[in-house]
């Protein structure tokens, strides 16, 4: 029996797997659904068997669709390795990777992503620049990192900017707060509390620059370095704070305080991986931000890819 199957369709199916549904794996894999859905298709038409129940959620696969699967894990892997295996032979690749963020929460979908990342490329020296940074980019030009991770794209900088991913911001309030019954918050109703962030200046907080500012709101204000200080102030009526709704999740799952969606919108924030054009073809470094946009797509609640 001659075979129609092609890395593309063992990719595909390990795509849904990992994102959960059609349209999240065809984002994944930046393709269009239709393009997805034709593949699976041909796959069915060609065996004369469905590979997942297509009402299903989570996706759930069918015998035929978990024997692919189980092909698509032995075979995807053992590609990607030779892949980089022909880059070290070709180009040679040893070199380093440090790290500056100017995110707190960067860390909580940064150190899964270097795990993986460490395993592909064990001979590339990776690590994070110690400390808090108030301007990762500056870093760059002094040749004191070669990766910043940034929440916003700098017209003027002479770096490269690679796109990693969008998450929704979301407000933190106490049970008994006074906002915790509306269904969002505006920018007045930060303005007779107390704002609780992390120690960066203003022009770091996407609350303060995308929405207080704008609207000439000014707040008090209280900083803490760790977020189980933030909740702790946030659940004893202490004040607001505002974080990605991922890293508050784990207080969310306990009901330990309330989020509210800032604005009918909703809050969104962006993350980007600058380096400097000499380091952005490195294949280690186009490596790493596709492992990165993966993981956390997969991973991290209510993450968008750029």
């Amino acid at each position: 029996m001659q075979s129609i199957l092609e890395l593309r369709h063992l990719k595909t199916l390990h795509a849904l797997r990992e994102a959960g549904n059609l349209l999240r794996a065809a984002t994944l894999l930046n393709v269009t659904q239709s393009a997805l859905s034709h593949q699976i298709k041909q796959l069915e038409d060609h065996h004369g068997t469905t590979l997942f129940e297509r009402k299903s959620v989570p996706v759930r696969f069918t015998p035929a669709g978990e024997r692919l699967l189980k092909l698509a894990d032995a075979v995807l892997p053992q590609v990607a390795e030779s892949e980089r295996d022909l880059v070290r032979m070709a180009q040679g690749v040893a070199g380093q990777l440090r790290i500056a963020v100017e995110c707190h929460t960067c860390f909580d979908w940064l150190m899964p992503a270097m795990d993986i990342f460490r395993k592909r490329w064990p001979e590339v020296e990776l690590d994070i620049v110690s400390g808090f940074q108030a301007d990762p980019v500056g870093l760059l030009y002094e040749h004191r990192a070669d990766v910043a991770i940034v929440a916003e794209v700098d017209p003027d900088e002479k770096v490269d900017y690679h796109a990693l991913f969008s998450f929704e911001i979301v407000a933190l309030v106490a049970h008994d707060h006074p906002l915790a019954a509306k269904e969002y918050l505006v920018a007045e109703d930060f303005a007779g509390d107390t704002l609780i962030t992390y120690p960066v200046p203003d022009d770091m907080l996407d609350v303060v620059r995308q929405v207080l500012k704008p609207a000439g709101i000014q707040t008090a204000r209280r900083t803490t370095e760790l977020t189980v200080a933030m909740l702790q102030l946030v659940a004893s009526r202490r004040g607001i704070a505002t974080l990605p709704i991922w890293a508050a999740q784990n207080y969310l799952t306990r009901d330990y305080v309330l989020a509210k969606r800032i604005t009918a919108k909703g809050l969104t924030g962006r993350l980007y991986a600058a380096c400097l054009p000499e380091v952005s073809q490195q294949p280690y470094l186009v490596d790493f931000v596709s492992t990165t946009r993966e993981s956390c797509y997969v991973n991290l609640l209510s993450v968008e890819l750029l």
